[in-house]
Formats: structure tokens, C-alpha cells, sequence
């Protein structure tokens, strides 16, 4: 496993624009050097926006056909969320996008209620665990971070490792709320014996809820490597593979972790792909 080039752009938004959010991410994304993964915020295309009907787009359209194109030529895994109409039912979907047109998907599970998230979209049914440069990589969506069973690093008998090395978590966090982004992304990093970046968008919607972006990548102890206040960025940083497995082997509290099961007929934990 080699060391990761990440880079996160946080950003604020053009409110139910996609075609205006492309054109501005691709300007930001040619900003770009060489770099391995790149991440955008939740809902990338729209902001967390609950008009889903209007702005709900199908598969290989223009969002995924975007997300193809930029992967080509940058060479790097990309890695958002925009508003997927599948058969008339709405999800915040995240898309997983590789150079060459593999795809994976993950489907928000925790629905923002105090938003009526949950009257709107349909909850995702699986967890994603994805292989890109000899990493695996569990994506998430904003709301998520609050809930530590559903992302909850597993020990893999057949790795003889934990399930994932890298959590990510695309959002549009409220600014009224940045403390507990700011406590949880550190929790989920330590608990999971994991890197952790969070990617969230900065700025004011036109529902009125400001953004205070706080991007942040943490490292398997805890301790903040990168974080961003309320500004525009777009940062690249190498995760250590190396760092990584010499605090696990250190410090293999997963060992100790209790085994348990998730009650839910739709559950299933989906680990996609070879290494890459």
C-alpha cells in the first residue's frame, strides 16, 4: 500500500444550478496537481436542496457523465454526491468515479429529518467499501457522522485487517452545528483506528442556513493534519500508509471490539472491487 494524495475542495454553491457548480468545479478541479482522490461536498451540484423532482437527475446523465470526464483527465478517483432519480424515487447519492468509467454508488442512509430529508429521498441500503492505490475507502454523507454503528470499521478475517484505512464524509454541515462536526469526525477517527476527512461546503443557501466549511483530514489518533475555517480552499495532502499500519500494530484495539449486527432486512456491507 502507497502513500494517498487526497485533495478536498470546499466551496460554497450555486443554490439548484448544476450547470453553474460544474462549470465552477471544473475550474477548481484544473487548479488541481497530481493527486490520487478528489472530493467534493454533499449534494455538489445543487446544495442540500429538498426539490428533488426538479432537480433529480437519472444515471449517465449529466452529473455522472461530468464526473466521468473530469476522472479521465485528471487521473484520479472523484468522489460527491448529487440528487439520483432511479424510477422516480429520489437518494442522495454519492458517486464513486474512476478514470475509465468505473462507477461505484452509495445511498445516504440517515435521512436529515429536522431538514424532512426523510419525506423526500429513500434511505440507501447498503455500506460501500471501495479499493483505489491499495486502499479502502468507506464514503459517507454528512448526517451520517452522527450514527458510529453504521460505520463502524470491522475486523475482515480473510485481510486479517480492518475493513476500511480511509472514511470519508461529504457534507453541507450547518455552521450552527460546527462543534459537533468538529468532535465527531475526530471520534469516528480514533474509534475506527482510521484516517478521516470530512469535506463540507462553506457559505449561505437560500433556505437561510450559513456553512462554515471546517474541512478537516484527522489522523487514526485523533489529531487534526488540515482544517479550514469558513474560507474557499482546495488543499492536497499525503495520507502515510506506513504511519498507518505502525499505530495499528501499536495500538490493535480492534481486537477488542465487540462483534454485533445490524437489525435492518435491507442491511448489507458491500466491499466492491480488486486492488487497484
Amino acid at each position: 500500500m502507497q502513500d494517498l494524495k487526497i485533495t478536498i475542495i470546499q466551496s460554497d454553491l450555486h443554490w439548484e444550478n448544476i450547470g453553474a457548480n460544474l462549470a465552477m468545479f471544473e475550474e477548481k478541479i484544473w487548479q488541481i496537481g497530481s493527486t490520487d482522490v478528489i472530493v467534493l461536498p454533499e449534494m455538489f451540484t445543487t446544495g442540500f436542496s429538498m426539490n428533488a423532482k426538479k432537480l433529480g437527475e437519472m444515471m449517465n446523465m449529466r452529473t455522472f457523465k461530468w464526473m466521468r470526464q473530469m476522472a479521465d483527465q485528471t487521473g484520479a478517483l472523484i468522489l460527491g454526491s448529487f440528487i439520483a432519480n432511479v424510477h422516480d424515487r429520489f437518494y442522495n447519492r454519492l458517486l464513486w468515479m474512476e478514470p475509465g468509467g468505473n462507477f461505484k454508488t452509495y445511498d445516504k442512509r440517515h435521512l436529515f429529518r429536522m431538514a424532512e430529508e426523510h419525506q423526500v429521498y429513500s434511505p440507501g441500503e447498503s455500506l460501500l467499501i471501495g479499493h483505489w492505490k491499495g486502499w479502502r475507502i468507506c464514503p459517507l454523507i454528512c448526517y451520517d457522522l452522527r450514527f458510529p454503528v453504521w460505520s463502524r470499521n470491522r475486523w475482515n478475517a480473510s485481510l486479517k485487517k480492518p475493513s476500511y484505512d480511509l472514511l470519508v464524509y461529504v457534507a453541507n454541515w450547518p455552521q450552527v452545528r460546527a462543534n459537533a462536526w468538529e468532535t465527531l469526525l475526530k471520534a469516528r477517527a480514533i474509534e475506527n483506528l482510521s484516517y478521516v476527512v470530512g469535506v463540507n461546503r462553506v457559505g449561505l443557501d437560500d433556505t437561510g442556513v450559513e456553512h462554515s466549511g471546517n474541512s478537516s483530514i484527522i489522523s487514526p489518533k485523533g489529531e487534526s493534519i488540515f482544517t479550514v475555517d469558513g474560507e474557499e480552499v482546495i488543499k492536497t495532502i499525503e495520507l502515510s500508509a506506513n504511519s498507518l499500519q505502525a499505530y495499528r500494530d501499536r495500538f490493535p484495539a480492534f481486537l477488542d471490539a465487540d462483534d454485533f449486527t445490524i437489525e435492518s432486512e435491507e442491511y448489507e456491507e458491500r466491499d466492491l472491487g480488486g486492488l487497484s
